[in-house]
Protein backbone atom coordinates (compact mmCIF):
# COMPACT_ATOMS: atom_id res chain seq x y z
CA UNK A 1 0.00 0.00 0.00
CA UNK A 2 1.63 3.71 -0.93
CA UNK A 3 2.00 6.12 2.33
CA UNK A 4 0.20 8.30 0.17
CA UNK A 5 -2.77 6.59 -0.66
CA UNK A 6 -5.61 7.90 2.64
CA UNK A 7 -8.18 5.20 1.77
CA UNK A 8 -8.74 2.02 0.27
CA UNK A 9 -12.01 1.16 -1.17
CA UNK A 10 -12.55 -3.50 -1.02
CA UNK A 11 -15.58 -3.64 -1.73
CA UNK A 12 -18.81 -1.98 -3.48
CA UNK A 13 -20.65 -2.18 0.20
CA UNK A 14 -18.59 0.59 0.81
CA UNK A 15 -15.67 -0.91 2.91
CA UNK A 16 -13.10 1.38 4.10
CA UNK A 17 -9.79 1.33 5.36
CA UNK A 18 -7.50 3.86 6.40
CA UNK A 19 -3.46 3.54 5.85
CA UNK A 20 -3.11 2.18 9.12
CA UNK A 21 -5.17 -0.76 7.90
CA UNK A 22 -8.05 0.26 10.26
CA UNK A 23 -11.75 0.74 10.09
CA UNK A 24 -12.69 4.19 9.59
CA UNK A 25 -15.36 5.41 12.24
CA UNK A 26 -18.17 4.31 10.28
CA UNK A 27 -17.86 0.73 10.62
CA UNK A 28 -20.13 -0.70 8.16
CA UNK A 29 -22.68 -3.61 9.29
CA UNK A 30 -22.38 -7.44 9.23
CA UNK A 31 -23.17 -7.94 5.61
CA UNK A 32 -20.69 -5.33 4.41
CA UNK A 33 -17.97 -6.72 6.62
CA UNK A 34 -18.64 -9.89 5.08
CA UNK A 35 -18.41 -8.32 1.46
CA UNK A 36 -15.10 -6.73 2.35
CA UNK A 37 -13.82 -9.86 3.52
CA UNK A 38 -15.02 -11.81 0.70
CA UNK A 39 -13.48 -9.31 -2.11
CA UNK A 40 -9.78 -9.55 -0.02
CA UNK A 41 -9.76 -13.43 0.23
CA UNK A 42 -10.45 -13.27 -3.22
CA UNK A 43 -7.69 -11.18 -4.43
CA UNK A 44 -5.12 -12.79 -1.73
CA UNK A 45 -6.44 -16.30 -2.45
CA UNK A 46 -5.88 -15.83 -6.13
CA UNK A 47 -2.32 -14.90 -5.29
CA UNK A 48 -1.53 -18.09 -3.46
CA UNK A 49 -2.99 -19.77 -6.53
CA UNK A 50 -0.01 -18.42 -7.92
CA UNK A 51 2.37 -19.62 -5.41
CA UNK A 52 1.22 -22.91 -4.56
CA UNK A 53 0.32 -26.39 -6.39
CA UNK A 54 -2.75 -27.00 -7.91
CA UNK A 55 -3.73 -29.90 -6.05
CA UNK A 56 -2.29 -27.88 -2.41
CA UNK A 57 -4.78 -25.03 -3.49
CA UNK A 58 -7.73 -27.25 -3.82
CA UNK A 59 -7.11 -29.17 -0.37
CA UNK A 60 -6.35 -26.64 1.86
CA UNK A 61 -7.60 -23.05 0.44
CA UNK A 62 -10.70 -23.57 -1.39
CA UNK A 63 -12.52 -25.06 1.63
CA UNK A 64 -12.25 -22.25 3.33
CA UNK A 65 -14.72 -19.07 3.71
CA UNK A 66 -14.27 -15.47 4.65
CA UNK A 67 -16.85 -14.57 7.70
CA UNK A 68 -15.85 -10.69 8.08
CA UNK A 69 -13.12 -8.37 8.21
CA UNK A 70 -12.88 -6.89 11.77
CA UNK A 71 -10.33 -4.18 12.14
CA UNK A 72 -7.36 -5.62 10.64
CA UNK A 73 -8.31 -8.99 11.23
CA UNK A 74 -9.46 -11.36 8.45
CA UNK A 75 -11.76 -14.35 9.74
CA UNK A 76 -11.99 -17.36 7.93
CA UNK A 77 -14.24 -20.55 8.62
CA UNK A 78 -12.52 -23.92 8.00
CA UNK A 79 -14.56 -26.92 7.83
CA UNK A 80 -12.11 -28.73 10.30
CA UNK A 81 -9.94 -27.71 12.66
CA UNK A 82 -7.33 -30.16 10.94
CA UNK A 83 -7.60 -28.06 7.71
CA UNK A 84 -7.01 -24.71 9.98
CA UNK A 85 -4.29 -25.67 11.65
CA UNK A 86 -2.05 -27.32 8.64
CA UNK A 87 -2.84 -24.07 7.08
CA UNK A 88 -1.77 -21.93 10.03
CA UNK A 89 1.13 -24.49 10.21
CA UNK A 90 2.16 -24.07 6.43
CA UNK A 91 1.12 -21.33 5.05
CA UNK A 92 0.54 -18.58 7.98
CA UNK A 93 3.48 -16.55 7.18
CA UNK A 94 2.37 -16.41 3.02
CA UNK A 95 -1.35 -15.52 4.13
CA UNK A 96 -0.14 -13.15 6.52
CA UNK A 97 2.64 -11.50 3.62
CA UNK A 98 -0.18 -11.05 1.43
CA UNK A 99 -2.79 -9.53 3.70
CA UNK A 100 0.05 -6.92 4.54
CA UNK A 101 -0.26 -5.41 1.24
CA UNK A 102 -3.62 -4.83 1.64
CA UNK A 103 -4.01 -4.30 5.20
CA UNK A 104 -0.50 -3.57 6.16
CA UNK A 105 1.65 -4.81 8.57
CA UNK A 106 -0.22 -5.27 11.55
CA UNK A 107 -2.74 -7.60 9.28
CA UNK A 108 -3.46 -10.78 10.47
CA UNK A 109 -6.19 -13.51 10.45
CA UNK A 110 -8.23 -15.99 12.72
CA UNK A 111 -10.28 -19.18 12.11
CA UNK A 112 -13.96 -20.02 12.79
CA UNK A 113 -15.22 -23.30 13.31
CA UNK A 114 -19.11 -24.31 12.73
CA UNK A 115 -21.83 -22.04 14.13
CA UNK A 116 -21.12 -19.13 16.24
CA UNK A 117 -23.60 -19.94 18.61
CA UNK A 118 -22.65 -22.53 20.99
CA UNK A 119 -24.30 -26.02 20.63
CA UNK A 120 -24.00 -29.23 22.53
CA UNK A 121 -21.98 -31.83 20.80
CA UNK A 122 -24.23 -34.61 19.30
CA UNK A 123 -23.60 -38.20 21.36
CA UNK A 124 -22.70 -40.02 17.63
CA UNK A 125 -19.40 -38.75 16.63
CA UNK A 126 -16.53 -40.21 15.40
CA UNK A 127 -14.73 -38.44 17.49
CA UNK A 128 -11.35 -39.77 19.59
CA UNK A 129 -12.33 -39.44 23.07
CA UNK A 130 -9.13 -37.24 23.85
CA UNK A 131 -10.24 -34.40 21.32
CA UNK A 132 -10.54 -31.05 22.17
CA UNK A 133 -13.39 -29.08 22.55
CA UNK A 134 -12.47 -25.52 23.80
CA UNK A 135 -10.44 -22.75 22.14
CA UNK A 136 -7.20 -23.64 20.76
CA UNK A 137 -3.61 -22.87 19.72
CA UNK A 138 -1.82 -25.56 19.00
CA UNK A 139 1.06 -23.67 17.37
CA UNK A 140 1.32 -20.74 19.32
CA UNK A 141 1.58 -17.79 16.87
CA UNK A 142 0.76 -14.17 18.25
CA UNK A 143 -0.76 -13.41 15.45
CA UNK A 144 -3.67 -16.22 14.46
CA UNK A 145 -6.14 -18.05 16.96
CA UNK A 146 -8.10 -20.79 15.95
CA UNK A 147 -11.82 -20.68 17.54
CA UNK A 148 -13.17 -24.25 17.68
CA UNK A 149 -16.80 -25.18 18.65
CA UNK A 150 -16.71 -28.13 17.13
CA UNK A 151 -13.98 -30.10 15.50
CA UNK A 152 -15.23 -30.70 12.58
CA UNK A 153 -12.58 -32.86 11.11
CA UNK A 154 -14.25 -35.84 13.25
CA UNK A 155 -18.11 -34.23 12.56
CA UNK A 156 -21.22 -35.96 13.73
CA UNK A 157 -21.58 -38.76 11.31
CA UNK A 158 -25.19 -37.71 10.10
CA UNK A 159 -23.18 -34.12 9.34
CA UNK A 160 -20.01 -35.23 7.71
CA UNK A 161 -18.56 -32.00 6.92
CA UNK A 162 -17.91 -31.33 2.71
CA UNK A 163 -14.31 -32.29 1.87
CA UNK A 164 -12.17 -31.43 -1.14
CA UNK A 165 -12.18 -34.43 -3.41
CA UNK A 166 -8.66 -33.66 -4.95
CA UNK A 167 -10.27 -35.12 -8.40
CA UNK A 168 -9.21 -33.96 -11.69
CA UNK A 169 -12.62 -33.02 -13.18
CA UNK A 170 -10.82 -33.52 -17.10
CA UNK A 171 -10.54 -37.34 -15.92
CA UNK A 172 -13.69 -39.13 -16.68
CA UNK A 173 -14.70 -41.68 -18.92
CA UNK A 174 -15.98 -39.91 -21.87
CA UNK A 175 -12.15 -38.68 -22.11
CA UNK A 176 -10.71 -42.43 -21.55
CA UNK A 177 -9.95 -43.90 -24.70
CA UNK A 178 -10.72 -47.73 -24.37
CA UNK A 179 -8.66 -50.40 -26.22
CA UNK A 180 -7.50 -53.58 -25.89
CA UNK A 181 -4.78 -52.77 -23.49
CA UNK A 182 -7.22 -51.31 -20.98
CA UNK A 183 -10.60 -53.02 -21.68
CA UNK A 184 -10.41 -55.19 -18.67
CA UNK A 185 -9.62 -52.16 -16.28
CA UNK A 186 -12.39 -49.95 -17.85
CA UNK A 187 -15.17 -52.23 -17.23
CA UNK A 188 -13.99 -53.41 -13.55
CA UNK A 189 -13.69 -49.23 -13.36
CA UNK A 190 -17.12 -48.72 -14.71
CA UNK A 191 -18.67 -51.34 -12.15
CA UNK A 192 -17.32 -49.87 -9.14
CA UNK A 193 -18.12 -46.59 -9.96
CA UNK A 194 -21.68 -48.12 -10.44
CA UNK A 195 -21.75 -49.62 -7.32
CA UNK A 196 -18.98 -48.34 -4.85
CA UNK A 197 -18.36 -50.91 -2.64
CA UNK A 198 -21.28 -53.21 -3.77
CA UNK A 199 -19.27 -55.79 -6.07
CA UNK A 200 -16.47 -58.03 -5.55
CA UNK A 201 -13.78 -55.56 -6.67
CA UNK A 202 -12.89 -54.65 -3.48
CA UNK A 203 -9.98 -53.66 -3.09
CA UNK A 204 -9.70 -52.27 -6.80
CA UNK A 205 -6.14 -52.66 -7.94
CA UNK A 206 -5.13 -51.25 -11.37
CA UNK A 207 -1.33 -51.74 -12.22
CA UNK A 208 0.86 -50.71 -14.93
CA UNK A 209 4.16 -48.73 -16.31
CA UNK A 210 3.87 -44.68 -15.99
CA UNK A 211 1.55 -42.37 -18.29
CA UNK A 212 -0.50 -45.45 -19.40
CA UNK A 213 -4.02 -43.66 -17.96
CA UNK A 214 -3.88 -45.38 -14.02
CA UNK A 215 -4.51 -41.79 -12.86
CA UNK A 216 -7.18 -41.10 -15.44
CA UNK A 217 -8.86 -44.31 -14.97
CA UNK A 218 -9.73 -44.38 -11.08
CA UNK A 219 -10.41 -40.36 -10.96
CA UNK A 220 -12.71 -41.03 -13.48
CA UNK A 221 -14.30 -43.31 -11.27
CA UNK A 222 -14.29 -40.94 -8.54
CA UNK A 223 -15.74 -38.59 -10.58
CA UNK A 224 -18.32 -40.53 -11.92
CA UNK A 225 -19.64 -41.71 -8.34
CA UNK A 226 -19.36 -38.36 -7.23
CA UNK A 227 -21.98 -37.22 -9.89
CA UNK A 228 -24.48 -40.22 -10.02
CA UNK A 229 -24.39 -40.35 -5.95
CA UNK A 230 -23.47 -36.72 -4.43
CA UNK A 231 -23.58 -37.89 -0.59
CA UNK A 232 -20.83 -40.23 -1.22
CA UNK A 233 -17.19 -39.04 0.05
CA UNK A 234 -15.03 -39.31 -2.21
CA UNK A 235 -11.14 -38.90 -1.56
CA UNK A 236 -8.36 -39.08 -4.59
CA UNK A 237 -4.53 -38.76 -2.47
CA UNK A 238 -1.24 -40.66 -3.46
CA UNK A 239 0.78 -42.56 -1.21
CA UNK A 240 3.54 -39.91 -0.58
CA UNK A 241 1.45 -37.24 0.56
CA UNK A 242 -0.92 -39.88 2.80
CA UNK A 243 2.58 -40.56 4.04
CA UNK A 244 3.13 -36.69 4.58
CA UNK A 245 0.16 -36.17 6.13
CA UNK A 246 0.83 -39.48 8.73
CA UNK A 247 3.74 -37.56 9.39
CA UNK A 248 2.58 -33.90 10.21
CA UNK A 249 -0.50 -35.80 11.94
CA UNK A 250 2.38 -37.54 14.48
CA UNK A 251 4.01 -34.33 15.10
CA UNK A 252 1.07 -32.57 15.89
CA UNK A 253 -0.44 -34.88 17.78
CA UNK A 254 -3.16 -35.73 15.64
CA UNK A 255 -2.87 -39.50 14.77
CA UNK A 256 -6.48 -39.95 15.92
CA UNK A 257 -8.40 -37.45 13.95
CA UNK A 258 -6.11 -38.47 11.07
CA UNK A 259 -7.05 -41.80 11.09
CA UNK A 260 -10.55 -41.19 11.64
CA UNK A 261 -10.42 -38.59 8.73
CA UNK A 262 -9.59 -41.60 6.33
CA UNK A 263 -11.84 -44.08 7.88
CA UNK A 264 -14.85 -41.51 7.10
CA UNK A 265 -14.14 -41.63 3.38
CA UNK A 266 -16.69 -44.11 1.73
CA UNK A 267 -14.81 -43.87 -1.56
CA UNK A 268 -11.23 -43.77 -0.95
CA UNK A 269 -8.51 -43.52 -4.13
CA UNK A 270 -4.52 -43.63 -3.67
CA UNK A 271 -2.01 -43.27 -6.30
CA UNK A 272 1.18 -45.21 -6.73
CA UNK A 273 0.87 -47.80 -3.22
CA UNK A 274 4.55 -49.26 -4.05
CA UNK A 275 5.99 -45.93 -2.79
CA UNK A 276 4.48 -47.08 1.18
CA UNK A 277 8.04 -49.71 0.37
CA UNK A 278 9.79 -49.44 3.84
CA UNK A 279 7.67 -46.86 5.71
CA UNK A 280 6.11 -49.48 8.46
CA UNK A 281 4.43 -46.99 10.65
CA UNK A 282 2.53 -45.82 7.43
CA UNK A 283 1.63 -49.49 6.13
CA UNK A 284 0.28 -50.60 9.63
CA UNK A 285 -1.94 -47.08 10.18
CA UNK A 286 -3.23 -47.95 6.14
CA UNK A 287 -3.61 -51.57 7.06
CA UNK A 288 -5.92 -50.58 9.91
CA UNK A 289 -7.42 -48.21 7.54
CA UNK A 290 -7.79 -50.87 4.80
CA UNK A 291 -9.35 -53.34 7.36
CA UNK A 292 -12.38 -50.74 9.02
CA UNK A 293 -13.05 -49.60 5.40
CA UNK A 294 -13.76 -52.90 4.09
CA UNK A 295 -15.17 -54.32 6.72
CA UNK A 296 -17.74 -51.16 6.43
CA UNK A 297 -18.03 -51.74 3.07
CA UNK A 298 -16.62 -48.74 2.08
CA UNK A 299 -14.37 -48.90 -1.34
CA UNK A 300 -11.07 -48.66 -1.95
CA UNK A 301 -9.27 -48.58 -5.19
CA UNK A 302 -5.30 -48.12 -5.69
CA UNK A 303 -2.89 -48.13 -8.13
CA UNK A 304 0.67 -49.13 -8.93
CA UNK A 305 3.33 -49.86 -11.30
CA UNK A 306 3.52 -53.63 -10.79
CA UNK A 307 1.24 -56.71 -10.13
CA UNK A 308 0.66 -56.54 -5.88
CA UNK A 309 2.81 -59.52 -5.23
CA UNK A 310 5.83 -58.13 -6.50
CA UNK A 311 5.99 -55.09 -4.67
CA UNK A 312 8.70 -55.14 -2.44
CA UNK A 313 9.57 -54.13 1.55
CA UNK A 314 5.53 -54.06 1.88
CA UNK A 315 4.34 -56.11 5.12
CA UNK A 316 2.88 -59.41 4.20
CA UNK A 317 -0.45 -58.87 5.90
CA UNK A 318 -0.53 -55.64 3.58
CA UNK A 319 -0.21 -57.52 0.46
CA UNK A 320 -2.26 -59.96 1.25
CA UNK A 321 -4.90 -57.55 1.59
CA UNK A 322 -4.31 -55.87 -2.11
CA UNK A 323 -4.74 -59.20 -3.54
CA UNK A 324 -8.21 -59.28 -2.20
CA UNK A 325 -10.72 -58.09 -4.62
CA UNK A 326 -9.44 -57.50 -8.55
CA UNK A 327 -6.29 -56.77 -9.78
CA UNK A 328 -5.90 -55.81 -13.28
CA UNK A 329 -3.22 -53.97 -15.10
CA UNK A 330 -3.35 -51.49 -18.21
CA UNK A 331 -1.00 -52.27 -20.78
CA UNK A 332 0.83 -50.12 -23.37
CA UNK A 333 -1.57 -48.86 -25.91
CA UNK A 334 -1.80 -50.27 -29.48
CA UNK A 335 -1.54 -48.71 -32.51
CA UNK A 336 -5.42 -48.49 -32.93
CA UNK A 337 -5.55 -47.18 -29.19
CA UNK A 338 -2.91 -44.33 -30.18
CA UNK A 339 -4.48 -42.87 -33.39
CA UNK A 340 -7.88 -42.74 -31.34
CA UNK A 341 -6.55 -40.62 -28.36
CA UNK A 342 -4.28 -38.58 -30.68
CA UNK A 343 -7.66 -37.85 -33.18
CA UNK A 344 -9.15 -37.15 -29.90
CA UNK A 345 -7.26 -34.43 -28.93
CA UNK A 346 -7.10 -32.86 -31.60
CA UNK A 347 -10.61 -32.51 -32.22
CA UNK A 348 -10.45 -30.83 -28.10
CA UNK A 349 -7.68 -28.61 -29.27
CA UNK A 350 -10.02 -27.77 -32.40
CA UNK A 351 -6.65 -28.55 -34.99
CA UNK A 352 -6.49 -29.79 -38.57
CA UNK A 353 -3.85 -32.57 -38.75
CA UNK A 354 -3.44 -34.76 -41.76
CA UNK A 355 -4.03 -38.71 -40.94
CA UNK A 356 0.25 -39.42 -42.11
CA UNK A 357 1.28 -36.71 -39.31
CA UNK A 358 -1.19 -38.94 -36.78
CA UNK A 359 -0.23 -41.99 -38.37
CA UNK A 360 3.71 -40.74 -37.62
CA UNK A 361 3.32 -40.22 -33.95
CA UNK A 362 1.43 -43.12 -32.83
CA UNK A 363 3.70 -45.36 -35.17
CA UNK A 364 7.01 -43.66 -33.35
CA UNK A 365 5.51 -42.98 -29.66
CA UNK A 366 4.80 -46.33 -28.69
CA UNK A 367 5.06 -47.38 -24.95
CA UNK A 368 3.25 -43.82 -23.34
CA UNK A 369 0.37 -41.80 -23.12
CA UNK A 370 2.17 -39.12 -21.04
CA UNK A 371 5.06 -39.22 -24.06
CA UNK A 372 2.43 -38.86 -26.49
CA UNK A 373 0.85 -35.97 -25.23
CA UNK A 374 3.97 -34.32 -24.72
CA UNK A 375 4.91 -35.15 -28.00
CA UNK A 376 1.43 -33.82 -29.27
CA UNK A 377 1.27 -30.54 -27.69
CA UNK A 378 5.16 -30.00 -28.15
CA UNK A 379 4.27 -30.21 -32.21
CA UNK A 380 0.95 -27.85 -31.97
CA UNK A 381 3.45 -25.12 -30.15
CA UNK A 382 6.37 -25.57 -32.50
CA UNK A 383 3.68 -24.87 -35.84
CA UNK A 384 1.81 -21.73 -33.90
CA UNK A 385 5.19 -20.28 -33.41
CA UNK A 386 7.16 -21.06 -36.15
CA UNK A 387 4.31 -20.68 -38.64
CA UNK A 388 4.93 -23.78 -40.03
CA UNK A 389 2.65 -26.33 -41.45
CA UNK A 390 1.98 -29.57 -39.48
CA UNK A 391 4.05 -31.96 -41.30
CA UNK A 392 5.47 -35.26 -40.96
CA UNK A 393 9.11 -33.27 -41.55
CA UNK A 394 7.70 -31.13 -38.23
CA UNK A 395 6.75 -34.46 -36.39
CA UNK A 396 9.77 -36.15 -37.05
CA UNK A 397 11.77 -32.79 -35.56
CA UNK A 398 9.53 -33.15 -32.58
CA UNK A 399 10.38 -36.63 -32.02
CA UNK A 400 14.19 -35.86 -32.15
CA UNK A 401 13.83 -32.89 -29.44
CA UNK A 402 10.98 -33.36 -26.90
CA UNK A 403 11.48 -37.78 -26.37
CA UNK A 404 15.12 -36.98 -27.53
CA UNK A 405 14.75 -39.80 -29.91
CA UNK A 406 17.22 -41.19 -32.77
CA UNK A 407 14.98 -42.55 -35.87
CA UNK A 408 15.88 -45.24 -37.40
CA UNK A 409 17.96 -44.02 -40.86
CA UNK A 410 15.97 -45.85 -44.20
CA UNK A 411 18.05 -48.12 -45.99
CA UNK A 412 18.06 -48.83 -49.63
CA UNK A 413 16.58 -52.40 -49.43
CA UNK A 414 13.57 -51.05 -47.03
CA UNK A 415 12.63 -49.04 -49.92
CA UNK A 416 13.14 -51.81 -51.98
CA UNK A 417 11.30 -54.35 -49.92
CA UNK A 418 8.31 -51.73 -49.35
CA UNK A 419 8.18 -50.80 -53.07
CA UNK A 420 7.63 -54.83 -54.02
CA UNK A 421 5.53 -55.51 -51.41
CA UNK A 422 2.96 -52.19 -52.56
CA UNK A 423 3.46 -53.56 -56.29
CA UNK A 424 3.46 -57.38 -55.33
CA UNK A 425 6.37 -58.72 -56.56
CA UNK A 426 9.80 -59.77 -55.48
CA UNK A 427 12.15 -57.62 -54.10
CA UNK A 428 14.67 -59.37 -56.11
CA UNK A 429 13.05 -58.47 -59.52
CA UNK A 430 14.07 -55.01 -58.91
CA UNK A 431 17.41 -55.80 -59.69
CA UNK A 432 16.51 -58.02 -62.60
CA UNK A 433 17.40 -57.24 -66.44
CA UNK A 434 13.61 -58.09 -67.38
CA UNK A 435 11.93 -55.18 -69.35
CA UNK A 436 8.06 -55.90 -68.17
CA UNK A 437 6.30 -52.90 -67.97
CA UNK A 438 5.30 -53.15 -64.09
CA UNK A 439 8.41 -54.37 -63.27
CA UNK A 440 10.42 -51.63 -64.88
CA UNK A 441 7.61 -48.70 -62.96
CA UNK A 442 8.26 -50.43 -59.75
CA UNK A 443 11.79 -50.08 -60.52
CA UNK A 444 11.75 -46.51 -61.24
CA UNK A 445 9.87 -45.39 -58.54
CA UNK A 446 12.30 -47.10 -55.68
CA UNK A 447 15.05 -45.44 -57.14
CA UNK A 448 13.10 -42.39 -57.32
CA UNK A 449 12.30 -43.28 -53.54
CA UNK A 450 15.51 -43.57 -52.80
CA UNK A 451 17.24 -40.25 -53.92
CA UNK A 452 15.12 -38.60 -52.03
CA UNK A 453 15.06 -40.43 -48.67
CA UNK A 454 18.48 -41.30 -48.02
CA UNK A 455 21.98 -39.78 -48.62
CA UNK A 456 23.03 -42.36 -50.53
CA UNK A 457 25.04 -41.67 -53.89
CA UNK A 458 24.08 -42.26 -57.10
CA UNK A 459 26.49 -44.94 -57.75
CA UNK A 460 26.07 -46.70 -54.64
CA UNK A 461 21.98 -46.61 -55.53
CA UNK A 462 22.62 -48.16 -58.74
CA UNK A 463 24.54 -50.81 -57.50
CA UNK A 464 21.65 -52.05 -55.26
CA UNK A 465 19.56 -52.49 -58.57
CA UNK A 466 21.70 -54.68 -60.34
CA UNK A 467 24.79 -52.66 -60.77
CA UNK A 468 23.27 -50.53 -63.01
CA UNK A 469 25.16 -46.96 -63.52
CA UNK A 470 24.71 -43.67 -61.85
CA UNK A 471 23.05 -42.11 -65.44
CA UNK A 472 20.34 -45.41 -64.91
CA UNK A 473 19.44 -43.65 -61.97
CA UNK A 474 18.99 -40.20 -62.77
CA UNK A 475 17.09 -41.64 -65.77
CA UNK A 476 14.90 -43.43 -63.44
CA UNK A 477 14.20 -40.40 -61.16
CA UNK A 478 13.86 -37.49 -64.09
CA UNK A 479 11.26 -40.41 -66.03
CA UNK A 480 9.26 -40.19 -62.53
CA UNK A 481 9.17 -36.63 -61.76
CA UNK A 482 7.97 -36.01 -65.35
CA UNK A 483 5.43 -39.20 -64.73
CA UNK A 484 3.79 -37.53 -61.62
CA UNK A 485 2.94 -34.35 -63.14
CA UNK A 486 0.30 -35.96 -65.28
CA UNK A 487 -0.12 -39.65 -64.03
CA UNK A 488 -2.63 -39.21 -60.95
CA UNK A 489 -2.44 -43.11 -60.26
CA UNK A 490 0.68 -42.94 -59.90
CA UNK A 491 1.26 -39.91 -58.19
CA UNK A 492 -1.07 -42.10 -55.61
CA UNK A 493 1.24 -44.65 -55.50
CA UNK A 494 3.94 -42.89 -54.88
CA UNK A 495 2.72 -40.90 -52.16
CA UNK A 496 1.33 -44.20 -50.13
CA UNK A 497 4.85 -45.92 -50.55
CA UNK A 498 6.36 -42.50 -49.17
CA UNK A 499 3.82 -42.63 -46.23
CA UNK A 500 4.66 -46.13 -45.02
CA UNK A 501 8.02 -45.25 -44.77
CA UNK A 502 7.90 -42.18 -43.44
CA UNK A 503 5.94 -44.37 -40.90
CA UNK A 504 8.78 -46.55 -40.52
CA UNK A 505 11.24 -43.64 -39.20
Amino acid sequence: MQESESITVLATGGVIIDTNGQLRSDTPPHDEMHAAARVLWDRVAEQIRQQVTQQSFTTWFEPLEPVSLEGVCLLLKAPSSFISEWVLQHYQTLIESLLAEFLGQSAKFEFEHGNEADTPLPVETILAPSAKTEPVNRFDQPNARVRVNQPVFAPPVEQLAPIASNLNPNYTFDSFIRGESNNLAYAAAIAVANNPGGTRYNPLVVYGNVGLGKTHLVQAVGNHTSERYPDVRVYYTTSDRFTTEYIDAVQVKRINEFSNFYRSIELLIIDDVQFLAGKEKTQELFFHTFNELREKGKQIILTCDRPPKELKDIDDRLLNRLQWGLTTDIGAPELEMRLAILRQWAERDQVEIREEVLEFLASNVTTNIRELEGCFISLLSKASLTSTTLSVDLARDVLRQVARRTLPQLTIETIQNSVAKYFSIEPRMLADKTRRQEIVVARHVAMFLCTELTQHSLKTIGMHFGGRDHSTVIHARETVIDELKHDKALENRVTDIRRQLELMQ
